[in-house]
């Protein structure tokens, strides 16, 4: 792994930030939580590599909430073009 920033897929929607919070908190220091609404995922920054690989070990198939969590590696964020839709 090269970074600290997780992707946790598979998130029942009732899931909330402090739900992941508190769960990645047994591994080490959480940064940064951010679910995304309505859309099943969600991320996790831990302080260290080596508290997010330690997470991602532990958590990936870890049942919360009724749904086996997918806990991975973040990929960096892609530069999405906006589209130039004309209105006439």
């Amino acid at each position: 792994m090269q970074g600290s920033k997780l992707y946790v897929g598979n998130l029942s929607y009732s899931v909330v930030n402090d739900d992941l919070q508190e769960l990645f908190s047994n591994y080490g220091i959480v940064e940064e939580v951010k679910v995304i609404e309505g859309k099943g995922f969600g991320f996790v920054e831990m302080s260290t590599q080596a508290e997010a690989e330690k997470a991602k070990e532990a958590l990936s198939g870890f049942d919360l909430k009724g749904r086996t969590l997918r806990v991975d590696e973040a990929r960096p964020r892609r530069n999405r073009q906006r589209r130039g839709y004309r209105r006439y």
